[in-house]
């Protein structure tokens, strides 16, 4: 199965990873083309203990892959993950533009079913805004068809990817 992981950093990096180490193949995608440059070379970017190992293994069996491409990445993936950054807004609530940017993204570039799962710290009610957004953005049809699931993130830095290997 080919899944999309929308976002590198922590959370996007440990999780496609693992979801490759499970034997799933992954496109990890960032805006970041240096960021995408370096992890495609193996560099894990972030200490976490067993993660290089890991990602230069899955890069070496082709089971993981970095792009910029999120567009290619949606189209060829049956499940997408959002796990994108959600910085704090002045006033303390969750800044959703990125994620909102994804589902516009996802919505442009749907081709059949999807499932889309948001990995990021989202508040309540977040699935139902990217519903909205895939469905403003995309005519219904058979191109239109998805569903939203939630999977926040539970990861303790240090033992993250035990804690995914082995929740």
């Amino acid at each position: 199965m080919n899944i999309a992981i929308i976002g590198t950093g922590y959370v996007g990096l440990v999780t496609g990873v693992c979801f490759a180490e499970f034997g799933l193949h992954v496109t990890a995608v960032d805006t970041d083309e240096e960021r995408i440059a370096r992890l495609a070379k193996g560099e894990a970017l972030i200490y976490e203990p067993q993660l290089g190992e890991m990602l230069r293994r899955n890069l070496q069996q082709g089971r993981i892959q970095f792009t910029t491409d999120a567009a290619r990445a949606v189209r060829e993936s049956l499940v997408i993950f959002i796990a994108v950054g959600t910085p704090s807004k002045e006033d303390g609530s969750a800044d959703l533009h990125y994620v909102e940017d994804v589902a516009r993204t996802v919505a442009r570039n749907l081709n059949g079913y999807k499932v889309i799962v948001t990995k990021s710290t989202v508040p309540v009610g977040t699935g139902r805004r990217i519903q909205s957004i895939i469905h403003e953005e995309n005519s219904t049809g058979p191109q239109g068809v998805f569903d939203i699931a939630s999977n926040p993130e539970f990861l303790r830095e240090g033992s993250a990817i035990e804690d995914f290997l082995r929740p």
